[in-house]
């Protein structure tokens, strides 16, 4: 609700590359200018799950924004994506790259690590 990582894959989805975090009332101004900028036709959303498999808390917000965006980008592919243990696997990514603690504790760091994973488990389903 108050972040959003963004990450963005290279011209032949192979490879993600993480962006930056933005405030999520900030997120529908980002993504036009990198539209604009960059250009994408698929978006990847994060489908935030609890261990049992059901949807969390936030997913009622998450499916409010996608109908914004399918209304913003006319057309735009929207995939979703589980994204369980993604923050886990981004606090250990950096851990073990020799982030000093403070820099771990950064939520945006951990939010665009989190949106880079989710982005290339997606990229690397397709080329599977």
């Amino acid at each position: 609700m108050k972040r959003t990582g963004l990450a963005i894959s290279d011209p032949l989805g192979m490879i993600a590359n993480g962006l930056d975090t933005v405030s999520t009332h900030e997120l529908m101004d980002n993504l036009k200018e990198l539209k604009s900028n960059q250009g994408f036709d698929t978006v990847v959303i994060g489908h935030p799950k609890r261990m049992s498999g059901e949807d969390s808390l936030i997913e009622p917000n998450i499916k409010l924004f996608i109908e914004a965006l399918e209304k913003m980008f006319l057309g735009i592919r929207i995939v979703r994506f589980d994204e369980r243990f993604t923050s886990k696997i981004a606090s250990q990514t950096m851990l073990n790259n020799g982030a000093t603690k403070s820099q771990r504790k950064v939520k945006g760091n951990i939010d665009r690590i989190s949106a880079t994973l989710i982005l290339q488990d997606y990229l690397n389903t397709q080329s599977a």
